[in-house]
């Protein structure tokens, strides 16, 4: 059985990786859809994401934090599944991956974030503002 975010205290993230189909490789420009879910819900959520992501219909990778404290967290109690795409400039994969995430039961608004803004500390708990590539 796949280890339940809300359950797992000893790491922060769980990850999945595509294994299946062809996809571009990573580079500098690798970003994520940020998927903010209460602690109720994530475990069923992360299944849905974590299968799509393993069966190639998302992007490279995907993560989930899990019920570890997290110093970077804005709300203990919500937790943050990360999509990952190798190109925030490729608009048309991203929004591809977006409408994926529709079709899995995603279909509030959601933030993409470039790993580049992550990787220099840009985090709204910090005040940063207007950090997302896009919102929808």
């Amino acid at each position: 059985m796949d280890a339940r975010p809300s359950q797992v205290t000893d790491v922060y993230w769980l990850h999945a990786e595509r294994k299946a189909g062809d996809y571009p490789a990573c580079a500098k420009n690798t970003g994520k859809w940020l998927i903010f879910a209460g602690s109720a819900h994530v475990d069923e959520i992360w299944g849905r994401i974590k299968r799509a992501t393993e069966d190639g219909k998302l992007g490279p990778a995907a993560k989930v934090s899990t019920a570890k404290p997290n110093p970077n967290a804005r709300n203990l109690e919500n937790k943050v599944i990360c999509v990952y795409t190798y190109d925030w400039t490729d608009e048309e994969d991203v929004k591809r991956v977006r409408q994926e995430l529709r079709d899995l039961g995603v279909t509030r608004k959601i933030p993409y974030k470039a790993d580049q803004d992550t990787l220099s500390g840009k985090y709204a708990i910090r005040g940063d503002k207007r950090i997302s590539k896009y919102y929808e």
